[in-house]
């Protein structure tokens, strides 16, 4: 059974006469969710949890999630658990997400790592669109196969794709069978979890800005010498990256956790309040 489903979710800030609080609203069609609205951090700042109850992708599933963050309001979206591209036969599995923030918004896009299974045809994208003033932390963690159980990731590709449009594209197009790029020193060099970190802005950061934002993540990379293949580097004036390559998943989550913690208390001056679903 081929799995077709999508969901907009919308990010608004409420005025009350007891203060300001960020709301979300969605529709969908097909299996994906946003579980209730949590508040940890106050009013203001709005944590969700998107969930797709298949819990995977096979070939011709497609799954669209667009999320719009109206002005002023700060919205956190997670999931529960890793997405898994699963094997495919002939049609690729497609999962496309555009996130879309208005003027002084903010937006935290931390979904847990994808999966890669061998065999898959799967297609990852994610586009940003970010009006002036606008800013947001986010991140993509992807796993090719599962070596710690004895499952490489042998057949198939994985097609990763980020992108502002017209300020920042990464994309990455990543087959089993291509030994050079999973195992040379100039690629993936025999790691088989990467990932990226992104602060974003709609507007060009000043110098200092970004100079704390990358001072503030290699100090972090320096206390995780089990991700040693990480760097932090700004290669726009609206954008700030930490990249990672680890053998697995769970040191490079930890780094990117660390770091998100970091960059919020720098760059926002807000305290540390993960997911509570992240301990669960």
């Amino acid at each position: 059974m081929v799995w077709n489903a999508s969901l907009h979710l919308n990010y608004a800030l409420r005025e009350s006469t007891e203060g300001s609080k960020t709301v979300a609203h969605f529709n969908h069609t097909g299996p994906l969710r946003i579980l209730q609205s949590l508040y940890p951090e106050g009013d203001k700042i709005c944590h969700n949890v998107l969930v797709h109850p298949p819990g995977g992708l096979v070939g011709g599933d497609t799954l669209n999630v667009s999320i719009d963050v109206a002005s002023g309001a700060h919205g956190l979206l997670t999931t529960p658990g890793a997405t898994r591209f699963y094997r495919s036969q002939r049609e690729p599995a497609l999962q496309r997400t555009v996130i879309t923030a208005a003027d002084d918004a903010r937006i935290e896009w931390l979904p847990l790592e994808s999966i890669a299974y061998s065999g898959c045809l799967a297609k990852n994208h994610l586009s940003l669109q970010l009006a002036p003033g606008a800013e947001m932390l986010g991140w993509d963690v992807t796993a090719l196969g599962l070596p710690a159980a004895g499952k490489p990731f042998e057949s198939g590709y994985f097609c990763q794709h980020l992108e502002l449009p017209g300020v920042w594209l990464e994309r990455a197009n990543i087959k089993a069978a291509d030994a050079l790029l999973l195992d040379s020193p100039v690629g993936l060099a025999g790691h088989r979890c990467f990932a990226t970190l992104f602060f974003v802005a709609g507007t060009k950061l000043g110098r200092e800005r970004r100079q704390h934002a990358l001072d503030a993540a290699r100090q972090v990379i320096e206390r995780h010498p089990q991700c040693a293949t990480a760097a932090a580097t700004s290669p726009d004036g609206q954008v700030v990256l930490v990249r990672v390559l680890a053998p697995l998943v769970e040191p490079a989550m930890a780094l990117l956790r660390a770091v998100w913690l970091a960059w919020r208390r720098e760059l926002w001056q807000l305290g540390a309040s993960s997911p509570r679903i992240w301990s669960t």
